[in-house]
């Protein structure tokens, strides 16, 4: 792990909006999900889904998730992603909401969209371990790639 590998892996996170989550149904099969995300200055990943989507009936019974976050219009080859390792809720507090909801400016939701008998809910991601991408070449020539761990949530 370097500083470019930390500063690459912030890079990414500040410029990509989407996420996938990748939960496991009750049965043991996974399950891949991608989902709009906003992050708060702790990287903990917030986004809002239908509370009977099968990732969130998936969270509600594992907590235990991983995401990747990439940039999908990378050339062929020179791909860089974020990989994370994290606990996922379904919030129910308001303040929580609330803090969630004030991470995205254009955000016109409030509070009582997601609580109650409503559809869609506000969901939490905390980081538990992060690693992104690296590539080993020789004389040009791409042998493998491989992750390295970061040091982001320190």
């Amino acid at each position: 792990m370097s500083d470019l590998h930390n500063q690459k892996a912030r890079e990414i996170l500040e410029k990509i909006s989407y996420a996938t989550v990748a939960t496991v149904t009750p049965d043991g099969k996974a399950w891949n999900t991608p989902v709009a995300h906003d992050m708060d200055q702790d990287l903990n990943l917030y986004w809002y889904s239908d509370k009977e989507n099968e990732h969130s009936k998936n969270i509600r019974n594992n907590p235990n998730v991983y995401i990747v976050i990439y940039d999908s219009t990378a050339p062929d080859g020179e791909g860089e992603g974020v990989y994370i390792q994290a606990q996922a809720k379904e919030l129910t507090d308001e303040a929580e909401i609330n803090q969630a909801l004030s991470l995205n400016p254009n955000n016109t939701s409030t509070t009582a969209d997601f609580l109650g008998d409503t559809v869609r809910r506000c969901y939490k991601a905390t980081p538990q371990k992060m690693w992104t991408n690296d590539a080993e070449e020789i004389n040009g020539v791409f042998i493998r790639d491989y992750r390295v761990e970061l040091n982001l949530l320190k």
